[in-house]
């Protein structure tokens, strides 16, 4: 069995859960998680009886890639594919409320012959919540482009006085193309000097000058999947509040990747993290959660933060990412992504957590 068809499986136990004869998926990361199909136009009904049941549809333009990507699935070629596939339906059929338009529930309403329509969101994105080997090793591959790329920049000579933001960013990102990446997983955050203390904030041509610290906050994407790392350095030594700053954060990242476990709660996870530097006195400069899920988007499901609800469960793909932000002076957030494991977290991003300085 297939991944893709695994998935299907895990996913009609939820179904007939949920007392659905099928779903009617139209988010295409969902349609692509259960079907390996990475076109811009489609939709997957999933029947609850099995793969005999489902139906899988895409527009003229993709007839050879979807023959290709998803070959184990009865095809209708058609548009809109939601349409296409609930007019034929019968039974309870659920769809993506939290995906479908009022505009376009208007247009399935009118579509449904024989179909009962019942909101049914979020039951694939509770699924992927838990990555299967083949997912986390897709991670996995995503955090080594984004290691290996960081190294080779600085390795190059890439962080020198004189340079800009903007100039190292787009470095960066090529570099992460050399190291088989699709591209990066968000826009790179590269922040030089004062700079860093703003969490998001975007390259600029502000010039690297000595003694500023560095944050580099950027992901690989690898077969769909998105890695995320933050690392910090320094050009030239760095001054005694610098390292103190970045001790402190390293501190907290390390009590928070320590509280990773199957079974906790998340948000007794940013608490570990954030006592550590709640009791520094710094507690009102750590602006947001501890982290977050990543896999076929960069940020999705479970939530690590103090408002998080929920516990981890093995194979869950998270980061933890505390950070200390000194508004005009400089800021500090390390940042990994890593695997929740009965035996412990494993760590994806490699590049060493030391204070890198060059």
């Amino acid at each position: 069995m297939s991944s893709y068809a695994a998935r299907r499986t895990a996913l009609r136990a939820e179904l007939r859960a949920a007392n659905l004869d099928a779903l009617l998926v139209t988010n295409l990361l969902n349609v692509r998680y259960l079907t390996g199909f990475t076109g811009s136009n489609a939709a997957v009904l999933v029947g609850a009886d099995g793969d005999d049941a489902t139906v899988f549809c895409t527009d003229g333009r993709y007839l050879t890639q979807s023959a290709k990507q998803v070959p184990d699935l009865r095809r209708v070629v058609d548009r809109p594919c939601d349409v296409a596939l609930v007019k034929n339906a019968k039974g309870r059929v659920g769809f993506e409320s939290h995906h479908v338009t009022v505009d376009g529930l208007e247009g399935l309403l009118q579509a449904a012959g024989q179909a009962e329509l019942v909101r049914a969101g979020g039951l694939v994105e509770t699924l992927r919540l838990v990555k299967d080997e083949t997912e986390i090793e897709a991670l996995r591959m995503a955090c080594a482009a984004a290691d290996r790329a960081l190294a080779a920049l600085i390795g190059h000579g890439g962080l020198r006085a004189g340079r800009t933001e903007r100039d190292v960013a787009r470095e960066l990102e090529s570099r992460m193309l050399d190291h088989g990446a699709e591209g990066p997983s968000f826009s790179s955050i590269v922040a030089f000097g004062a700079n860093s203390a703003v969490p998001h904030h975007r390259p600029t041509d502000a010039v690297l000058q000595q003694g500023d610290f560095i944050k580099f906050d950027f992901g690989a994407l690898v077969g769909g999947y998105h890695s995320d790392m933050t690392r910090m350095l320094v050009l030239g030594k760095p001054a005694d509040w610098q390292r103190d700053l970045y001790d402190l954060v390293a501190r907290s990242q390390a009590a928070g990747r320590a509280a990773l476990g199957p079974g906790v709660e998340v948000s007794a996870v940013d608490r570990a993290s954030r006592e550590v530097i709640e009791k520094a006195g710094h507690g009102n400069e750590f602006v947001h959660g501890l982290g977050h899920g990543v896999g076929l988007e960069i940020h999705e499901a479970p939530a690590l933060s103090k408002a998080g609800a929920g516990t981890l469960s093995a194979g869950m793909a998270v980061t933890v990412e505390p950070g200390v932000y000194l508004s005009g002076r400089g800021g500090v957030r390390i940042e990994d992504t890593l695997v929740v494991r009965e035996s412990g977290p494993e760590l994806l991003t490699l590049t060493t957590k030391e204070l890198v300085v060059v």
